[in-house]
């Protein structure tokens, strides 16, 4: 048998990394791993690989940025000749980036059948392009495997038959439970000058904004970072930035106001620049308070028991509001500072991980893949154990 995986970007390779670690159960399969160069910045895509020892890509299919349509457009004209060639008899696809749309539909022409790794998951905002893949990707597979009970209800709503959605976990839970130890050994605490000489952390915030919605839209992004930066004259927050957003934020003049009185005692808005897999899950593990507006960093802080805000209306995982530290505080400045102000006084919610985000989900899609095709699996695992 041959199944072919398909990353494109970041939180992919995250999501691929045990994976491809628990195919060594499967010798009756040969396992393809494909990049389709969608995170177009190879020094940091090489350290992912690295960092989450990935093997090489079998193929990179070197497609690079672009706008939706045209990046979406040409992983399927790139891909297409690989799957012909190839003739995979299951393509694996993982969470709602481009990447994941443009396999899925080219798979789907050439009657290939898809496994939807991350499937369910919604938020119900369609003007959210992570949205309409999460929902064309579904419709257009086979298997579903399922992170939260939440994504089970909404297949099933939508008319899914229950014996193709499997409740398997969270399969990025299975890299960071498997690296959380590793990363707790980088040097990063030590080079922000956030560790003091008897190794206690000094109190710090972290902070990621990429999102389209937020970014691209002057009056909610200078929302965001105005209780951002009265944030930060109470402790250090630390903001890895993609290029694309510091642009958008020197363009409307505030990168000179990071600069202020607040620094002196060691407080401030820090650029980094962006971060290496281990490097940002140290952070995030020791950090006092997390504001983001990714999917992924919200159910990273929930396994970690980290106060997270989300700088959101919807989240598509609710599991990590009703069960988790995350909440849904919205773009609006006030309202960010007033939840910021009652986590930093300890009124949050903790730690409590929804059902299967123990680091085996790598484990059980692996058994009901190997269950579908009928073929056996050897007893020693090169799994994820939490």
């Amino acid at each position: 048998m041959r199944f072919l995986s398909v990353v494109g970007a970041r939180p992919n390779f995250m999501k691929v990394a045990p994976l491809c670690r628990e195919f060594r159960r499967v010798p009756a399969v040969e396992h393809i791993l494909i990049h389709t160069g969608q995170h177009y910045d190879q020094q940091m895509s090489r350290s992912f690989f690295r960092d989450l020892e990935l093997p090489s890509p079998d193929i990179n299919l070197e497609v690079g940025s672009g706008t939706h349509a045209w990046q979406t457009a040409e992983v399927m004209q790139r891909l297409e000749p690989v799957l012909l060639e190839k003739a995979p008899d299951l393509l694996i696809v993982v969470g709602d980036v481009n990447s994941t749309l443009a396999a899925s539909l080219t798979a789907a022409k050439l009657h290939i059948p898809i496994a939807h790794i991350e499937a369910g998951l919604r938020s119900f905002d369609r003007e959210m392009p992570e949205e309409i893949n999460r929902q064309l990707t579904d419709a257009i597979s086979q298997l579903l495997f399922v992170t939260e009970e939440s994504g089970r209800r909404n297949l099933l709503r939508e008319g899914v038959p229950a014996d193709r959605v499997f409740l398997v976990g969270n399969v990025m839970i299975d890299c960071l439970l498997r690296y959380r130890e590793v990363a707790a050994r980088s040097a990063i605490l030590r080079d922000l000058s956030l560790l003091g000489n008897d190794n206690s952390v000094r109190p710090f915030a972290l902070l990621t904004l990429h999102r389209p919605s937020n970014v691209d839209h002057s009056d909610t992004l200078e929302d965001i970072l105005g209780a951002v930066l009265q944030l930060a004259e109470q402790l250090p927050v630390f903001f890895p930035v993609h290029p694309r957003t510091r642009n958008r934020i020197e363009a409307l003049g505030y990168a000179s106001r990071f600069q202020g009185p607040s620094q002196r005692n060691g407080n401030g808005l820090r650029f980094l620049e962006p971060l290496g897999y281990l490097e940002f899950l140290a952070l995030m593990d020791r950090a006092r308070l997390v504001l983001t507006d990714s999917g992924g960093v919200q159910e990273e802080t929930t396994a970690l028991g980290v106060p997270c805000l989300t700088l959101r209306n919807n989240t598509e995982r609710p599991a990590t509001v009703e069960q988790g530290s995350n909440q849904l505080v919205g773009m609006d400045t006030q309202l960010i500072l007033t939840a910021a102000g009652q986590v930093l006084r300890g009124g949050f919610r903790s730690d409590r991980r929804p059902p299967l985000w123990d680091g085996h989900t790598a484990e059980r899609i692996v058994e009901v893949l190997a269950k579908q095709f009928q073929l056996d699996l050897v007893p020693e695992a090169g799994a994820v154990r939490g």
